[in-house]
């Protein structure tokens, strides 16, 4: 029977075995993170849902289970939405006698009914009326000053025990705080706090009935799993816990979100076991109305590395494979086995390695587990236990090392000195979270004893190389460099940029590790904690990982071809310098550099060679069935080495290319017969009247024209062509002075007609040229009169 939460598993178990006059780990027992209560005798279990997925793992065939519950499963935590997967792949692969059973009370049953293909049941139970209040919703900053209020406006309007729903333990004790110090006016109040990281007898306490009234301030733990004798009256605060992913540290970390409406309801319904109750909510009618229905599936949500991992681990390497309430998003998942990848749990096929399945063996994000296996190997056991404590709870520092005005070579090392401090009674450091570091220190101890750390705790802070060391391995994509000396810009080794916050204590490092980190927007991340990293001591621990070539490129600043010789680790280029090249692979990083450019521009088109280029494009245009090559921009840029390749020389740089005369290179992709044919279907000049041989313009979209002085055409009726007389030339007649006097493709239609408007125009203008009065008549000329004529 599965359990979404430590507290609801054992305290479950212990109701039952107590209906049975039995001690739990008789006929019913338990097993939660780092603790198990069974025997022989056990014939029910009730786990949490990450302990049935490793049983799972290791027997995948379920031996000796009959059913399977899944309790409470409108959570739709990351790891039931798993195990249910996995049971049901069992059953229909090699366990058709399996039986599955799901249970909620507000789950909306019928796809999981689809999935299962089972039927629904329905048990309506027994619930009395419960009135309720809406309430001026507060501040989020003030819940605790609200809940507080309205459970002393409950205390003294109702009857019976109070259950009052705050986010967390620390606005649990703020309100706590704030009822002892308010309540004594009203009579004997006995205020108790109820969430997870409590002591069991803490919890017990606050689920057993008491002598006086009884307030209850509990997270979402009493929502539906617990039952709380006594309660008619509860006060919701209207928030909640919920898991996401939270990019700053590449974990799942729990965010205060507002409620659901299944979540409100269900807190409701705690009022209402015993007798007619009263609920009390923090917010407004409308508010009410825009709740979401369901709290979203953490599948759709959160960090899917370790759900890669238990699907490899599985066997599976598409997660379409398995049938699923809600598909895990495809993007999320990729990005979860990318890390999986970059931690060396998965090879390039997406299989599990050896060090997959060690780590999937860990009750910890993959991140901490890569970390963890890899102070076994350094023998550093207690202190990577400690730092796998410190990421994966929450900060034990209320302030930042620059408030505090500390300075060190880690921003982890602050925080192991706190502990160290908790650990010793020394309270006296400022800043310090004791709730925090308890939950730390259980943390940590629980995983020594499963790792079976037997040293005895070391004397003295650790040396911050042997802690950036270990967070390299726990964030080896954040492993990052100084971009540039003296400032706080950074280059990822995953490829992103990032700048390191005023808030961390490390200066002037040239590399680090960004184990905490706000993702930017469009910019460069925020580097919020950080550890210097000595970069021999990388090298060394990092030497398989270090990858040595030669990099041959064009270079787009200094528009060249640059030859280095480069050590790197991912996107980071730690070591860098000149060395030699062949020409093959000089020309290659050349004609790649050149190939990206935009155009054919960095090339000195002379002309004749742009002139070339445009007399094949026209002919091509022409007779498309004639085999000429194609000169497009885009052919011509896309072929490169083959035409322009073998001309290049010793040419490294843009300014080298720009001397090249392109001509050469172009001619030689016509054969000899084509060249012969471009002269005759393309001629580059035309011999005039005047004896003149004037060059032709192709290219321009208007065909092929002819800028000539009008003078030089008299007495020509037939408009000039090429293309073998298919297509006429157009005529751009030229004053003396070499300015356009008239645009034409009918030379006999100007001569019969504007030529004489242009002669009048033109006569005077300039008196020394020949103005004929019948241009059929008069001798084409390049030159002025003779002295004498008119």
């Amino acid at each position: 029977m599965l359990e979404p939460r430590r507290l609801a598993a054992s305290n479950a178990a212990r109701w039952m075995a107590a209906t049975l006059g039995e001690e739990v780990g008789a006929t019913v027992g338990y097993a939660i993170r780092f603790e198990r209560t069974v025997s022989a005798r056990t014939r029910i279990e009730v786990v949490t849902e990450g302990i049935l997925t490793r049983r799972l793992q290791a027997d995948p065939f379920l031996e000796d289970v009959g059913v399977v519950i899944f309790d409470e499963f409108h959570e739709r935590s990351i790891h039931a939405d798993l195990a249910l997967a996995l049971c049901r792949d069992v059953q229909r692969s090699v366990r058709d006698d399996l039986r599955i059973l799901v249970m909620s009370a507000t789950l909306a049953a019928e796809p999981v009914a689809r999935l299962l293909d089972a039927p629904i049941l329905v048990s309506e139970g027994r619930s009395f009326p419960v009135v309720t209040h809406y309430l001026a919703p507060p501040p989020r900053e003030q819940l605790a000053e609200s809940v507080a209020r309205a459970v002393l406006r409950a205390y003294g309007e109702t009857d019976g025990d109070i259950l009052a729903f705050l986010p967390g333990a620390g606005e649990i004790r703020h309100c706590q705080r704030l009822l002892a110090a308010g309540g004594g006016k009203r009579g004997p109040l006995l205020v108790v706090p109820l969430y997870g990281d409590l002591p069991f007898a803490a919890q017990e306490r606050a689920i057993a009935p008491a002598a006086e009234r009884k307030v209850v301030l509990a997270t979402n733990i009493a929502e539906t799993s617990l039952t709380i004798e006594g309660v008619r009256v509860v006060v919701d605060g209207g928030y909640g816990r919920r898991l996401r992913f939270d990019p700053a540290t590449g974990l799942n970390r729990l965010v205060t979100e507002r409620i659901s409406a299944a979540s409100a309801v269900q807190r409701t319904g705690r009022a209402g076991r015993l007798g007619p109750g009263s609920c009390y909510r923090l917010w407004s009618e409308p508010v009410q109305q825009t709740l979401i229905p369901y709290d979203p599936p953490e599948i759709c949500r959160s960090d899917l590395a370790s759900l890669a991992l238990e699907l490899a681990a599985w066997g599976v390497t598409d997660a379409a494979a398995l049938a699923w309430v809600d598909q895990p998003p495809a993007a999320a998942l990729e990005e979860g086995r990318q890390l999986l990848r970059t931690l060396g749990a998965l090879d390039t096929e997406g299989r599990i390695t050896a060090a997959g399945r060690a780590m999937s063996v860990l009750p910890v994000h993959p991140r901490l587990a890569h970390l963890l296996l890899a102070a076994g190997r350094r023998g550093e056991e207690w202190l990577a236990c400690d730092i796998a404590a410190l990421l994966s709870e929450r900060d034990i520092l209320r302030f930042s090392a620059a408030e505090m005005a500390v300075r060190h070579e880690s921003d982890l090392l602050a925080r192991l000195e706190a502990l160290q401090s908790w650990r010793r009674g020394d309270r006296g450091m400022p800043g310090i979270d004791g709730h925090g570091c308890r939950i730390v220190d259980r943390t940590a101890t629980q995983l020594r004893r499963l790792l079976g750390v037997n040293s005895s705790a070391p004397s003295g802070l650790p040396a911050a190389a042997d802690v950036s060391v270990l967070l390299a391995q726990a964030y080896p994509d954040r492993v990052a460099l100084c971009r540039e000396q003296g400032t706080r810009r950074y280059l990822l080794a995953g490829g992103r940029g990032a700048r390191l916050g005023e808030q961390s204590a490390v200066h002037d490092e040239p590399l680090l590790v960004a184990y905490v980190l706000e993702r930017g927007v469009g910019g460069e991340d925020l580097i919020r904690q950080a550890s210097a990293l000595p970069e021999t001591l990388f090298r060394r621990e990092f030497a398989g990982e270090l990858v040595r070539r030669r990099e041959v490129a064009w270079d787009e600043r200094e528009r060249k071809v640059v030859v280095r010789e480069e050590e790197r680790y991912g996107s980071l280029v730690l070591r860098s310098r000149p060395c030699r090249a062949t020409d093959d692979e000089l020309r290659a990083a050349l004609l790649d550099g050149l190939a990206r450019q935009q155009g054919l521009d960095f090339l000195n088109w002379t002309t004749r060679a742009r002139q070339f280029v445009e007399r094949v494009r026209f002919l091509a245009d022409l007779c498309p069935d004639d085999g000429w090559p194609d000169f497009s921009a885009a052919r011509l840029i896309a072929t490169l080495a083959e035409w322009l390749g073998p001309y290049l020389g010793k040419a490294r740089s843009s300014a080298d290319v720009a001397a090249i005369d392109p001509l050469p290179a172009v001619q030689a992709l016509l054969s000899w017969e084509q060249l012969r044919r471009l002269d005759e279907g393309a001629p580059t000049h035309l011999t005039v009247p005047s004896g003149s041989r004037i060059p032709l313009e192709y290219g321009g979209g208007a065909g092929p024209t002819l800028a000539v002085k009008l003078q030089e055409m008299f007495g020509l009726a037939e408009t000039p062509s090429v293309a073998w007389g298919r297509v006429p030339v157009v005529v751009h007649l030229l004053s003396p002075a070499g300015r356009p006097l008239q645009v034409t493709a009918d030379l006999r239609g100007f001569w019969d007609g504007a030529y004489r408007e242009v002669k009048k125009e033109m006569k005077g203008r300039y008196p020394k040229h020949p103005w004929p009065d019948d241009p059929w008549l008069a001798v084409p000329t390049r030159r002025t009169k003779r002295s004498g004529e008119h």
